[in-house]
């Protein structure tokens, strides 16, 4: 893809090119801050069409002057309406370019020619059925009903003119199109891999619509990699921090290949938060490449990690303030930075015990566009919501990043660009096709507690969940709360939910915990719920109010199955968690015990990946004997993607077979401490892969 930047542009030979950028047939796509931005231009590109992403606010003479065939405009958090909503020009729709907006474009685009839009009281966060006209030439070749995944609040309300609506989901619009002026709009997002059809759209647009030759093929991006390593270190050295995944090895190789061995200092940093034996295996893995390998036992120093934070969310000043102990912080964002900045400081005094001189060495990373996206850097999109801070991403990072002194080989990848590009470099397939496992590593997985997470509407959803995990009695006993689950449910989501819950005796209930998660492309910080049945686990019922709830009450971003008996007293208060050495042990013992039943089991392919959770919940205790929380609780996560910005959880008996789960549910249960043992039946949205 061709870099533009003041008057020259490198070309994919590296020859500098004339001033004025040429995107001749290429398709420009308007970042309005969407989380899957780099989604777009990722299946734009695997369509082999060129695509360039810019700012909203790109004026529409410069998208016609440099010769763009046509535009999309990506999703956003915001709201059209508001006083702070992104600016744009508005003659980008009346430049006689093909126009897609999706989510965010689409509202854009409809108040521009005169269209109204509401903030509705249903949100819809997740996949759903929708009906489509497919005689519109964006559907064409598609069924009448497709799934597609839908993230907003806001809603189309008042259709422009010259506009119809071409996709329903119930009674919220999902599509409009003005086929003559050959502009479309989606609510929902046909990039993801859980809008099914969604390439097929995009074709329909790129090629029927558009008129755009598939002729631009990303060759040789290996080559473009070592070149650029090459230009930036030039003599100098490179220390690169190696957790042993599959981002930081591809990003070793590739500066093994670009530069010569003694330039390259590779770096094991055993944090304290490895899984079991995981820093040996690292080792002898890289080894065996002929990587060689420093590793460092940092553990002690992380425990007691600090670092600066603003002085509160609201203070915009420059004041700072010192975090606690990592050992003693239980926010999942102060937990990254302190970790993030810590392998920093880590790394410096590596430098200084080396006797180099911090400013001839350079900070390698294996960072991917969607830690970029997730984290909101303005390398990846100028305008998305922070949904995380990736430990890459810190604001030391970013400091030194504009300092120019961190290299990022990877950092316009998604993850199976990374696979590839691993075994184009010979690389073996254990290390190529391994799960992922984040640079915090246990650390983001253990929920850390002081006090348990009750709000004023605690009890009120807890009505609701009742409502819904009873809706066959509940809709004989009419109530002001079963208007409102009635209202943000189709008729055949009603009927559904009828037969399920006359067929099933289930329960619904809040857990006292928060977990982050992303709805309507902005970051979410709130409940869990739980699901309990009184007979054994009908996956695909649970599944469905797995969809179902988080739609319904928006203050829950993650819904999971409680094994065992029947739940009858939930928990409301938790057992203090912080990440002491006997927690982290525990965690552990249950991440290992998992994953060797999954490989065992063959099925460890078939997964992306599978975070294995302590919660600080304690069940099964009675209230009138008044006994304290002490124990804590495992999550299993299994999720399924191909992009990592997406995603679906495995389901027992479909992508993996129930008696793997089970028996990793009888076998954790055995581990000192742990009280039960819950299955993530969530998608990503509304819940993010990891659960901090």
């Amino acid at each position: 893809m061709a870099l533009c930047n003041g008057d020259t542009k490198l070309d994919i030979s590296g020859e500098p090119k004339d001033a004025l950028c040429d995107y001749e047939g290429a398709v420009v796509i308007l970042d309005a801050g969407a989380q899957y931005g780099k989604v777009i231009d990722r299946r734009v590109r695997e369509l082999f069409v060129q695509s360039e992403i810019l700012p909203l606010e790109t004026p529409a003479f410069a998208i016609r002057e440099q010769g763009f065939r046509a535009i999309i405009i990506s999703g956003g958090p915001n709201s059209v309406y508001a006083e702070d909503a992104p600016w744009f020009d508005p003659a980008i729709f009346t430049i006689g370019k093909p126009v897609l907006g999706i989510c965010y474009g689409m509202q854009m685009m409809n108040k521009v020619f005169g269209g109204t839009v509401h903030r509705k009281s249903v949100r819809e966060d997740g996949v759903f059925s929708i009906g489509i006209d497919n005689s519109c030439s964006l559907f064409r070749g598609l069924q009448k009903e497709e799934m597609v995944l839908l993230t907003h609040g806001d809603s189309v309300d008042k259709v422009a003119d010259g506009f119809k609506v071409v996709a329903q989901s119930g009674n919220i619009i999902a599509g409009i199109a003005n086929e003559q002026k050959k502009i479309y709009g989606t609510q929902f997002h046909p990039e993801v891999d859980l809008t099914e059809r969604g390439m097929d759209m995009l074709r329909n647009f790129l090629f029927e619509i558009a008129g755009c030759t598939s002729n631009f093929t990303v060759q040789n991006r290996q080559l473009a990699c070592i070149r650029e390593i090459r230009e930036k270190v030039d003599k100098s050295k490179v220390l690169v921090l190696l957790s042993g995944g599959v981002d930081s090895t591809v990003c070793t190789a590739l500066l093994n290949k670009a530069l010569n061995q003694d330039q390259v200092i590779a770096v094991h940093i055993d944090n304290g938060f490895m899984r079991k034996r995981e820093s040996q295996s690292v080792e002898e893995a890289l080894t065996k490449l002929g990587i060689k390998l420093k590793v460092v036992n940092a553990a002690h120093t992380f425990y007691n990690g600090t670092t600066t934070l603003p002085i509160s969310e609201e203070d915009r000043t420059p004041r700072k303030r010192i975090s606690k102990t990592l050992n003693m912080t239980t926010n999942p964002e102060e937990k990254r930075k302190i970790i993030g900045d810590t392998f920093v400081k880590v790394a410096n005094e590596v430098i200084g015990e080396m006797n180099l001189k911090p400013e001839e060495v350079y900070l390698a990373q294996g960072t991917l566009r969607p830690d970029l996206i997730e984290s909101a850097s303005h390398l990846a999109s100028g305008k998305a919501e922070v949904i995380k801070t990736h430990h890459n991403d810190t604001e030391l990072i970013r400091k030194l990043r504009d300092e120019g002194k961190v290299i990022e080989p990877l950092k316009d990848f998604h993850k199976d660009e990374v696979r590839a590009l691993g075994r184009e470099l010979g690389l073996p397939e254990e290390i190529v096709s391994r799960h992922p496992f984040p640079g915090p590593g246990l650390a983001i997985r253990v929920i850390c507690a002081d006090e348990p997470y009750i709000c004023k509407d605690f009890a009120e959803t807890n009505n609701i969940l009742k409502i819904i995990t009873d809706f066959s009695a509940s809709v004989k006993k009419p109530h002001t709360l079963l208007q409102r689950v009635k209202s943000c449910i189709s008729d055949e989501e009603e009927e559904k939910l009828m037969q399920i819950t006359s067929l099933h005796s289930l329960n619904a209930f809040l857990l006292p915990i928060k977990t982050v998660g992303v709805q309507g492309d902005s970051r979410s910080y709130s409940y869990v719920c739980g699901l309990t049945s009184k007979e054994a686990p009908h996956w695909e019922s649970l599944m469905f109010l797995a969809r179902l709830i988080p739609r319904i009450c928006h203050s829950i971003n993650r819904v999971v199955y409680v094994f065992g008996s029947h739940v009858k007293e939930p928990p409301t208060d938790i057992t203090p968690t912080f990440l002491t050495t006997g927690v982290l042990s525990t965690l552990r013992q249950a991440d290992f015990v998992a994953h060797s039943i999954l490989r065992e089991s063959g099925y460890s392919s078939k997964i992306s990946q599978m975070p294995i959770i302590l919660v600080p919940l304690h069940f099964d205790r009675d209230p009138l004997q008044k006994q304290p929380s002490c124990r804590r609780s495992v999550v299993i996560r299994t999720f399924i993607t191909s992009d990592f910005m997406t995603g679906i959880p495995a389901t027992p008996d479909n992508h993996i077979p129930e008696e793997v789960v089970l028996k990793m549910v009888s076998e954790i249960k055995k581990i000192p401490g742990i009280s039960r043992v819950m299955y993530d039946l969530t998608s990503k949205p509304p819940g993010t892969t990891e659960w901090e």
